[in-house]
């Protein structure tokens, strides 16, 4: 685990330290998760991942500047989905017991299909983001969002389906 993380923060140091075209960003992008990304994706640095082997995107997806995804639990992005400013994908929690508080609770993030995450959103380990749903900025989704849901808030709570 600790020579993951070593190459992720070379290969997100190199992707952050300059400009680069959109495919070179593919490449690096490619480079870190060791799978291939669709020339649909975009991802507009500074981008962040502190493992990203574990990281599986769809095609059409975007990705806006700032993301901080913590991957070691899991991170799978469906196709369509747009992720707003400075969205931070959580997959790790300590234990709550202070004598075992290094211990690491691994959950994986899952993001439906066409979900729209606003800017500044926190997701929490072991959420899933249902088809089509919308996080509004600033959300803290600490609980499961139904497909076709639009949640708000801290904590992230449903205010309104989302219709065609």
């Amino acid at each position: 685990m600790h020579q993951a993380s070593q190459e992720a923060l070379r290969i997100t140091a190199e992707l952050n330290s300059s400009y680069h075209s959109p495919e070179r960003v593919r490449n690096l992008l490619a480079e870190l998760t060791g799978t291939p990304i669709d020339e649909s994706v975009t991802v507009f640095p500074p981008f962040y991942a502190d493992f990203g082997k574990n990281i599986k995107v769809g095609k059409r997806v975007f990705i806006n500047a700032g993301c901080k995804f913590q991957d070691q639990g899991g991170i799978v992005i469906g196709d369509d989905c747009l992720i707003g400013h400075n969205t931070v994908l959580a997959t790790l929690n300590h234990d709550l017991d202070p004598s075992k508080r290094g211990d690491l609770h691994p959950a994986r993030i899952i993001i439906g299909r066409n979900v729209w995450i606003g800017a500044n959103v926190t997701v929490l380990p072991g959420i899933t983001i249902g088809d089509n749903a919308v996080v509004a900025a600033a959300a803290v989704v600490t609980k499961d969002v139904p497909e076709n849901t639009i949640v708000v808030g801290s904590p992230a709570r449903a205010v309104r389906t989302v219709t065609s």
